[in-house]
């Protein structure tokens, strides 16, 4: 029996398994792929953003900064940067293959059983209690046991099978923000871009810094409207996105939109990924032929599968809304604190819906959020915490998943060595040790 088995090998989920092992716990972590990190490497989701609020400071350390600096030592990631389109106050870019071993050896370091090349199925509960997850992999299928669970498998599948409340998409149809499959390209001439930029910031994003351009590093591109609006491609997406790096002619594009799919159905996944790499072909040969600095560019790497931004959610002690993030509102059970806006890739339509945080631009998580109802030995990490389809869109980033993990995986260690539930973990001694392991309260 292990004390803690966490279930999702993503960012949440790492920082999660990280915390409880330093914690002393005997800590095991699943994962389906053959290695680890989530979003950030199957999917290529990149860069990470935000770490800072808008007014410059960074409200989200801990083990997410901790992984920063490991990753900058092993010439991984440059640190934290300005975004050069404004939209947030930093991004910071990472070499997703470097991310996946140190992932591996900090969990190693912090006495955590990694498991790979798994699938829970199944969960066995005994009136609030799980029991048991069921694990299918090479080896066949076996039973595991553990204390207290975390669920940052990033769906609430756990929670799910469990029969905690979930709920899925927006409150009036269950719709989910789109699917997206990101891709890679080399040989880009990004100086050529920035000239560009310089020359037609009209053709960009209204906050494009294009007045720094010389002394910020081009991290992010948002705009080209009229060779978008001419090219007319069957995507339902207002304009070009990509992300620089982690190669200095190397971009990360973020513009397929497979709309109308439930990442929770099999059929529905089986068919996003076909009209995804679709998508990602037409691009690609948009780029090459309308934007300067593609000509010679191809593509380098494409999602091992496709980017989920949006499904169920825990139904937690408590639900996160956008008041509580536009209202910058602050909370007693505070576990981790974020700066990034609330940002809504429509599920039906083209563009974004965009809402600020106000005051001094950031909003508490509160611990509540990772508590589900009805199940009383598990906690919910990252993307399926306990949030309005509104609050999501900010929730859902990576260093607020992060975060989470770390304050799922502290307080399941408080709980078993107390011997009570994680909802009775008293939130001044969670807040204590996290404050004691660096993270901004």
């Amino acid at each position: 029996m292990y004390d803690v088995i966490v279930i999702g090998g993503g960012p949440a989920g790492i920082n999660a398994a990280i915390a409880a092992g330093r914690q002393q716990m005997k800590t095991l972590i699943i994962e389906r792929y053959g290695f680890l990190g989530g979003m950030s490497t199957a999917a290529l989701v990149y860069p990470w953003m935000t770490f800072h609020n808008s007014q410059g400071d960074q409200v989200i350390k801990g083990i997410a900064q901790e992984i920063v600096e490991r990753l900058m030592e092993h010439g991984g990631s440059p640190g934290h940067l300005r975004d050069t389109i404004g939209f947030v106050y930093s991004v910071t870019p990472y070499h997703p293959e470097i991310y996946k071993v140190l992932a591996f050896e900090m969990l190693r370091e912090a006495n955590v059983d990694v498991l790979l090349h798994s699938y829970v199925d199944e969960v066995e509960t005994d009136g609030d209690r799980i029991q048991s997850v069921s694990v299918t992999g090479k080896s066949g299928r076996r039973k595991l046991t553990a204390k207290v669970f975390i669920d940052s498998s990033g769906d609430a599948d756990v929670a799910y099978l469990a029969g905690a409340p979930t709920v899925k998409g927006r409150e009036s149809d269950n719709r989910t923000q789109p699917l997206t499959m990101k891709f890679r390209m080399r040989s880009v001439d990004t100086e050529k871009i920035k000239a560009y930029i310089k020359a037609h910031p009209e053709h960009f994003y209204e906050k494009t810094l294009v007045d720094r351009l010389d002394e910020l590093p081009l991290t992010a591109v948002q705009g080209f409207y009229p060779q978008w609006e001419a090219a007319n491609l069957p995507i339902n997406r207002d304009q070009v996105l990509f992300f620089i790096g982690p190669e200095k002619d190397e971009v990360l594009v973020n513009m397929s939109r497979v709309q109308g799919y439930d990442g929770t159905k099999t059929e529905d996944l089986t068919l996003g990924e076909y009209e995804g790499r679709k998508q990602v072909l037409m691009i690609a040969e948009f780029l090459q032929k309308h934007i300067p600095g593609f000509e010679q560019a191809s593509i380098s790497n494409v999602g091992t599968q496709i980017g989920i931004r949006e499904t169920r959610r825990i139904i937690g002690q408590y639900t996160l809304t956008k008041d509580d993030v536009v209202h910058a509102r602050k909370f007693d059970d505070v576990i981790a604190k974020s700066g990034y806006p609330i940002d809504i890739h429509d599920p039906t339509k083209k563009g974004l819906q965009v809402a600020f945080v106000s005051g001094d631009g950031t909003f508490d998580i509160p611990y509540r959020c990772l508590v589900p109802q009805k199940i009383s030995n598990l906690l919910a990490a990252g993307r399926c915490i306990s949030t309005t389809h509104e609050a999501f869109a900010t929730t859902r980033l990576t260093p607020s998943a992060m975060a989470t993990g770390q304050a799922a995986g502290t307080a399941a260690a408080l709980a078993i060595r107390e011997g009570i539930s994680p909802g009775e973990v008293n939130i001044n001694v969670l807040q204590d040790q996290l404050r004691k392991d660096n993270v901004v309260l």
